[in-house]
């Protein structure tokens, strides 16, 4: 199958340090080159692939200091998309709804994945008009806000088998990874660990838009000898600091569409203790990969119990639900879905067209009134 997978240019493909999209793009990538399949990878010229790199930018554009405008270089990736349209059986998109008004009539088969929030009063308006665009959800709870989009799956993020090994957890440490901003939590795990007396690292990267949240609400809590903040990590260091962690704490306030840190913990065999927000039920089995819990105290008691998971119990489910393999399954049975109900479509409007033959004065005619 000829299929291409079209990535946001805002970071490189997997990215350099943190970026949930794009490192699910590179693994799916990967996974279908391994399996055969011809892939043509649209992203930023730093990336890497297995398949077919077309870029439009030399670089990644969110630590670009050149790039002022990076809608301007999505618009260029995305007309090339469409001109190399007829040479692909299925185009795959992960960059929100940018290219709806250009891919609404596209006869290539086509699909995209919303890896964001979808909780957006905006949103409505966009999903309102285009109601015929097939989108796929990272978990069901994501979707509900848009019950008028038209999803046509639900496919949770997969990594591959052995990017992470089972750890040991012999760090003493409870572990944060991710990025610092409101609804993340931060506040919640620090208070967690002061309160259970066990030292948490924080690893995470802080965005322009959340320096002065990070500023007002969370830099003065790092000054504690419980608490460690080391900044953002890339993807090799996280088997150490996730595999050596007692614990992931993952106390979010907000919908988090998925969640891609907690498949991370359970590779390397390390429990979460996450509170029951957005995809986290979903993706949590409670006592076999870690804890959710609704409040200081639950959480407390979580940390507690974390001893009594074994950690290859952990790292087992994640072996069963959360791998690439899976992952590409999933995908590529929508992938046929589409070619089938997009040949299904084009061969009715054949039928059509020959059962309602209308002459050149009548085309003429309607294209005057």
């Amino acid at each position: 199958m000829k299929i291409a997978q079209v990535a946001p240019l805002y970071e490189a493909v997997p990215p350099k340090l943190y970026g949930g999209t794009e490192r699910v793009v590179y693994n799916l990538t990967e996974e279908l080159v391994r399996q055969g399949h011809e892939v043509t990878l649209f992203a930023s010229g730093d990336s890497r692939s297995s398949g077919i790199l077309v870029s439009n930018v030399k670089q990644a554009l969110r630590l670009n200091p050149g790039c002022e405008d990076p809608l301007a270089h999505h618009i260029v990736q995305l007309q090339e998309v469409l001109e190399h349209a007829k040479e692909f059986d299925v185009i795959h998109f992960h960059t929100d709804y940018l290219h709806f008004p250009l891919t609404e009539n596209l006869n290539t088969p086509h699909v995209t994945t919303l890896h964001g929030r979808l909780d957006i009063p905006d949103l409505q308006n966009v999903y309102n008009k285009f109601t015929n665009q097939p989108v796929i959800s990272i978990s069901n709870t994501q979707r509900k806000p848009l019950p008028q989009a038209n999803f046509i799956a639900t496919i949770h993020h997969g990594l591959p088998f052995s990017l992470f090994q089972c750890g040991k957890g012999e760090g003493g440490y409870l572990a944060v990874l991710g990025r610092v901003s409101p609804e993340k939590g931060f506040e919640r795990a620090i208070e967690i660990a002061k309160t259970a007396g066990i030292q948490l690292k924080i690893a995470a990267k802080v965005d322009k838009i959340d320096k002065e949240y990070f500023e007002r609400e969370i830099k003065h809590l790092l000054d504690h000898p419980l608490i460690e903040f080391i900044g953002e990590i890339n993807e090799t260091e996280k088997q150490e600091f996730l595999g050596n962690a007692m614990a992931l704490l993952f106390p979010i306030n907000w919908c988090e569409p998925f969640g891609l840190v907690m498949i991370e913990a359970m590779a390397c065999g390390t429990p979460v203790i996450a509170y029951p927000m957005g995809s986290v039920p979903e993706v949590i089995q409670p006592g076999k990969s870690g804890f959710i819990v609704n409040n200081l105290e639950e959480a407390v008691a979580a940390v507690q119990q974390i001893a009594f998971l074994p950690r290859n119990i952990v790292r087992q489910t994640f072996e069963e639900k959360f791998t690439v393999e899976r992952m590409a399954k999933d995908y590529l049975a929508v992938y046929i879905r589409m070619i089938k109900e997009k040949e299904a479509e084009i061969e009715m409007q054949l039928h059509d067209s020959k059962a309602f033959p209308i002459s050149l004065a009548e085309k003429s005619k309607k294209a005057a009134n």
